[in-house]
């Protein structure tokens, strides 16, 4: 497991296991939301074990697969009502963290707005840099 810390209240991490689970709920993670769809990798964990897992730890587990290169904005709004409901803090979690860190900053740009999002992530160990324009059109959106 790879944590990244964006903000008091949200995280990033590449795929997760079972274990990996314990030690999140240890460290105060409430609520976890996959972003992997099942099958991306014959190693991964399944999404029902992982929910199971979650479960009976106390933790809140939501799934919302999303394949690479499928940031459409139906799943960044998805992602940011869950968000927004959901106990914090959260953890989001896909194959590296690139697309659960993508999602996030796609809807934070709305309030925030591209330059702040960009920088939290960088601070995560993420270059969003890329995702500039579309940062931007987020952050319009919301004018």
């Amino acid at each position: 497991m790879d944590r990244r810390r964006v903000t008091d209240q949200f995280s990033v991490s590449s795929q997760l296991d079972p274990h990996d689970l314990e030690i999140l709920a240890r460290q105060g993670i409430r609520t976890l939301i996959n972003n992997r769809p099942d099958g991306e990798h014959r190693l991964q964990p399944r999404t029902a074990d992982l929910a199971r897992a979650a479960r009976e730890l106390g933790l809140a587990y939501v799934d919302l697969p999303v394949s690479s290169g499928a940031l459409t904005g139906d799943v960044i709004d998805r992602f940011e009502s869950l968000y927004r409901e959901v106990e914090a803090p959260v953890l989001a979690f896909c194959r590296s963290g690139t697309r659960s860190i993508s999602l996030w900053a796609l809807a934070e740009a709305r309030t925030r707005g591209a330059d702040e999002v960009i920088r939290q992530a960088a601070e995560a160990g993420y270059d969003l840099s890329g995702l500039r324009p579309r940062l931007a059109e987020q952050a319009r959106a919301r004018d």
